[in-house]
Order: structure tokens, then C-alpha cells, then sequence
């Protein structure tokens, strides 16, 4: 039996009606708006081209920004961890994530209307979301979606070249395409790979990276806006943010992480009545008693070392400001 939250989408989707949803790791806090409810809320968002507040005019000057991880050691436990399940075939594939302490005077406001990403959110007092990966789109009828898996940074001499030749890299994409196109077999017909791992460039404020994504489409049955809550359910948590096989990973991932996600690595997106838009939500700075955090992570594989995926998560800590 699905959640309250998804309920209500289904009954929003046969309506017709538009909303804003956005989606805890653990599909227990699903949050859904109206535009209006949205706005009394105080919620801000971009999903792409739509967006609900004006661009305020303001200067861009300097500002500091310092990542403060958790040590090397305490990164290894859960690597370690990680790999004991990986090597004794309890996952292929397992999306380890940290939360890192951030030292900055701006505010969350601030680095939302300072961001550029495909999608944005602002829940007042609470996290900001800049994020780059899209979770699933559906136009017309037909579903897509484009996993991100791979990350190298653009300065290094042949990036490119060296992140799609990467043997690690390679099988961890291949491992996300295939259970994102297992997980879209559930709710849609003639499921395929259209493009396999294309580089996409993202500034941030230290420097540029590279990401390798994928584009998968299938093809939803006619009645799908009455059961828009019933596809996501289904679908999530994102394979991307998780691991195969997702259940069981899942299991390892709250063994191995030594804190609690909420709503980072969950979606949120917008429904305008037929199409649907969605991101999935990483990079993500969350507000706590004792400062703001930044939740990060990458993909552990059989073939991981522990220096790289530490540096990885350091790395995806970062505003991505021009």
C-alpha cells in the first residue's frame, strides 16, 4: 500500500490538476503543493524553465566557502563496509554518501538565486537543492530518464578520455543503465537505451567537471495521470542515488552511512496535468543546529579505491555559481 503523499498525486494526476512534489529518501515525508500552496509555503523552485519567483538583482562578490569532511578514517569504516557486502555478492553496486560541515556566510537564499542548475529548491530554513540529474521526464506519454554515473574534473589533461575509459567508471555506468532500464520495464513498454554515456560540463565555484550520463525511454499506457503517484512509488528511490539490487543495497547503505539522508537523494518535480518534470535531488546543503552540511557521495564497485571515492565526495561539495 503506497503512502498518503502518492495517493494524493494519483488523485491530482486523474484531475488534471498541476503540483510541486518533493520526496524523501525513505518515500515516508512526501511533500506535494499546489502552485499556491507552493508559494503560501514559502517553497521556491526551478524545474528547468519553470519556476515560481522572480530573479532578485543582486551584486555577486566574493564570498569564502570551506568544506570541512569527515576524516579519512571514518570514511574508510563505511568503505570498508561497503566492500565486505560488494566482495560476498550482496551488490554490484553501492552509492555511498557523507555529510560534510561547510563554513560560508551565504545565506540558503543566497545560494539559490545564486545557483545555475537544471533544478533548484529552496524550503525556507530547512535545504537548498542545486542539482544537475534528471530523475525521470514523461511528455506525452513517453518516460525518460537519464542516469548519472561518473564524474572527473575537466581541468586534468585528456579528462574525457580518461573518465570514459576508466574500467570502474565504465561498469558502474553500466550497472546504473541496466537497473534504471529493469526499473522503467515496471511501468512502461518498449524500454530502450536511446544514447549510452554522453559527458555533460558543470561549473562550480572551484572548477569545471565532466559527468557521463545516459538516456533510457519507454512508453506509458494512456491512463498514466491517474497513477503518476503509483509510477514514482514504484520507481524510487532513484537507482542512481542507491545501487543494485536496489533493496538490498538500500539495506547496506543505512548500515554503512553514519548519518540519516531526509530529503537529500530524493526527487522533486512538477506535474502541469500531462507532462511531467523531475530532478533528482544531490547536491544538497541542509541547515542543522550547528551549522549548514553538505550531503554528498559517489558509487562504490568491486573495482573502487578508497582515495578516489574519498576525493570524489570532497569534490561534489561545491556551489555551482559562474
Amino acid at each position: 500500500m503506497i503512502p498518503a503523499g502518492f495517493e494524493q498525486m494519483n488523485e491530482l494526476g486523474a484531475g488534471a490538476q498541476p503540483f510541486l512534489f518533493v520526496i524523501d529518501f525513505d518515500l515516508q515525508k512526501p511533500l506535494i503543493y499546489t502552485p499556491q500552496e507552493a508559494v503560501e509555503a514559502g517553497i521556491l523552485y526551478q524545474i528547468h524553465h519553470r519556476k515560481n519567483y522572480i530573479q532578485p538583482i543582486a551584486a555577486k562578490g566574493g564570498f569564502t566557502f570551506q568544506k570541512i569532511p569527515i576524516g579519512r578514517e571514518e570514511y574508510q569504516r563505511s568503505f570498508d563496509l561497503v566492500m565486505r557486502h560488494l566482495q560476498s555478492g550482496n551488490s554490484y553496486l553501492v552509492n555511498l554518501t557523507c555529510s560534510t560541515n561547510i563554513e560560508t556566510e551565504l545565506s540558503l537564499e543566497e545560494i539559490f538565486f545564486r545557483s545555475n542548475a537544471r533544478y533548484k529548491l529552496l524550503k525556507p530554513n530547512d535545504f537548498v537543492v542545486f542539482s544537475p540529474e534528471i530523475f525521470i521526464q514523461i511528455t506525452a506519454g513517453v518516460i525518460s530518464s537519464y542516469p548519472m554515473k561518473g564524474t572527473i574534473d575537466a581541468s586534468l589533461a585528456d579528462a574525457e578520455a580518461i573518465l570514459l575509459g576508466n574500467p570502474k567508471e565504465l561498469a558502474e555506468h553500466h550497472t546504473i543503465v541496466d537497473l534504471i532500464r529493469n526499473d522503467l520495464n515496471m511501468v512502461a513498454r518498449e524500454v530502450r537505451v536511446e544514447r549510452f554515456r554522453y559527458i555533460e560540463e558543470i561549473q562550480t565555484n572551484f572548477t569545471k567537471l565532466l559527468q557521463a550520463s545516459s538516456m533510457i525511454n519507454g512508453i506509458l499506457p494512456p491512463d498514466y495521470p491517474g497513477h503518476i503517484g503509483d509510477i514514482l512509488f514504484r520507481l524510487l528511490p532513484a537507482g542512481s542515488v542507491t545501487g543494485a539490487p536496489k533493496m538490498r543495497t538500500v539495506e547496506i547503505i543505512r548500515e554503512a552511512e553514519t548519518y540519516h539522508r531526509g530529503y537529500y537523494t530524493g526527487v522533486m518535480g512538477y506535474f502541469d496535468g500531462l507532462n511531467l518534470d523531475s530532478g533528482v535531488m544531490i547536491r544538497f546543503i541542509e541547515e542543522m543546529p550547528d551549522g549548514k552540511v553538505f550531503k554528498s557521495g559517489g558509487g562504490i564497485t568491486s573495482l573502487s579505491n578508497t582515495d578516489d571515492e574519498y576525493r570524489e565526495m570532497i569534490d561534489k561539495v561545491y556551489v555551482p555559481f559562474t
